[in-house]
């Protein structure tokens, strides 16, 4: 069957009755959870999987319920990233840069609903290319070794640093952070503990739910705490809706997000975390003409919520073609399958095509039922925002340490998380972005993992890294982004002094 028939039998298993529910289940309970701080699609999936395995649910019918949970959750997480700066999934972390600040500019709602349909636009392409080259992109995405992948990252690093709107110094020092942040723990290549200082409870690391919890939320309600001492704090209202003009204003950003979102999303391993912040990064040098990137710019909400969804279904992409999963959440769904005895790979399409059809046709309708149920439910969700500060913030602690304690079952973590959120006070208090500490935490297991994947490969040669037209690639404009902001001034001065003793 070409694509197009294909997809025509996927719509088939997709709209019965059965599967319309599921799917229309799975949306809502996935917003649902992932507006609760710490508990992610993977717990929810996790907890769902025996479920579906004893209720006897056909495998097409238990992966769409299971994939509608995946996207909804993610549309869910964008409720408390924008209206209380708290990202519960590493690839909402940049939507907190823009969204937030739209919040308390009284826009929330406004923010929500690009946020909807950002999420929308990058889910529906993406799914399209998905149904057109799943097979060919996949193989060409493992194509991509040790050597490519740490480019890559250190591109993500470069970009990273460009972030801080003059503090670069202060941006890399969080940077640095992060990076020390990762690897607290017990090293996964040779067993040695690492910066624990003789702690039992370290020697797993930090906890990425401890970490965001700490870094956001008892930070900003510190900083709530201190703004209402001063009576500088106040509720605002969701404002007003989002313009038609703004949403023609940011198609341009959602496209290239898309890409973007496409592209690391079916590389394995890379996850929406790094295709958000190379997607915000970009569209920054893009389109921040004015300044206006980090103080409410729709264009900086649109392009992370776009390319956040995109990654997330693009991952989709090398778990069914060949049975690598693209992120946590794909491995676990891979885990569903293969508790249905079916063996993803490309021969999926062929012998069970109303798996692999069905589940890309239940995304184009997943899409489209997140859109319906949430869009007109932006303002009453931005009405969080009129709850008074004294009620609200104490609540949202609450709910975050449940979620803490849920993720963790450690009371030490509650610990670890109040200890963090302390710091993050402090170095909000000195100007040191949160941001950047948080990416670098998360990019810095792949950086090292893939590092000395490629030292071992190359018997420990350097050289091994700058192996393929791919990686150089990656390292040259890595180096032109770190040395462009810092050639170009000197540069200008040098012509505007020819130019003026040419002048005289």
């Amino acid at each position: 069957m070409d694509a197009v028939s294909s997809l025509a039998f996927g719509f088939s298993v997709a709209f019965t009755p059965f599967n319309l529910s599921l799917a229309l289940a799975g949306a809502a309970l996935g917003t649902a959870i992932g507006a609760l701080p710490g508990i992610g699609p993977i717990n929810a999936i996790v907890l769902l999987l025996p479920l579906c395995f004893s209720l006897k649910l056909p495998p097409e019918s238990a992966l769409i319920l299971l994939a509608g949970i995946y996207y909804g959750s993610g549309y869910g997480g964008r409720i408390s990233s924008i209206l209380l700066n708290i990202p519960g999934d590493p690839g909402l972390v940049m939507t907190t840069l823009d969204g937030y600040p739209l919040a308390r500019q009284g826009r929330g709602a406004a923010a929500l609903a690009l946020s909807g349909i950002g999420s929308f636009v990058g889910g529906t392409l993406t799914v399209l290319l998905l149904t057109f080259l799943a097979v060919p992109i996949a193989r060409l995405a493992v194509a991509f070794g040790p050597a490519e992948y740490v480019s890559l990252m250190v591109l993500a690093f470069a970009l990273l640093s460009t972030m801080g709107q003059g503090r670069t110094a202060k941006t890399w020092a969080a940077i640095c952070l992060g990076l020390l942040g990762a690897m607290i723990g017990i090293d996964g290549g040779s067993g040695v503990e690492r910066f624990t200082f003789g702690s039992l409870e370290m020697l797993g690391g930090i906890d990425f739910t401890t970490l965001t919890i700490g870094l956001f939320a008892v930070s900003e309600i510190l900083v709530v705490a201190e703004g209402m001492r001063s009576g500088a704090v106040t509720n605002l209202g969701s404002g007003e809706r989002l313009k038609l003009s703004e949403l023609v204003s940011c198609l341009p950003a959602m496209f290239r997000a898309t890409g973007i979102g496409f592209f690391l999303g079916v590389l394995p391993g890379t996850g929406a975390a790094v295709a958000s912040a190379l997607a915000y990064t970009a569209e920054k040098r893009v389109s921040n003409r004015n300044n206006t990137f980090g103080k409410g710019d729709m264009r900086g909400l649109a392009a992370p919520e776009t390319a956040d969804n995109a990654a997330q279904t693009a991952s989709m992409v090398p778990m069914l073609a060949l049975g690598i999963p693209g992120s946590g959440t794909t491995a676990v769904m891979l885990g569903a399958l293969l508790m249905y005895s079916i063996t993803p790979g490309p021969l999926l399409f062929t012998q069970r095509p109303e798996i692999a059809w069905g589940l890309i046709a239940s995304m184009y309708i997943g899409n489209v039922m997140l859109l319906v149920l949430n869009l007109p439910l932006v303002g009453l969700f931005a009405r969080l925002l009129l709850v008074p500060n004294w009620i609200l913030f104490p609540g949202v602690l609450g709910l975050s340490f449940a979620g803490v304690y849920a993720a963790t079952n450690s009371t030490f973590e509650l610990l670890l998380t109040t200890g963090i959120g302390i710091a993050a006070y402090a170095m909000r208090k000195m100007g040191i972005p949160l941001i950047p500490m948080l990416i670098a935490f998360v990019l810095a297991r792949l950086l090292e993992d893939n590092i000395r994947r490629a030292l071992s490969i190359s018997d420990g040669d350097l050289m091994a890294l700058f192996s393929s037209p791919v990686a150089i690639l990656f390292w040259l404009l890595a180096a032109l982004t770190l040395l462009v902001p810092v050639l170009a001034p000197r540069f200008g001065r040098r012509i505007r002094a020819v130019s003026d003793s040419e002048g005289g």
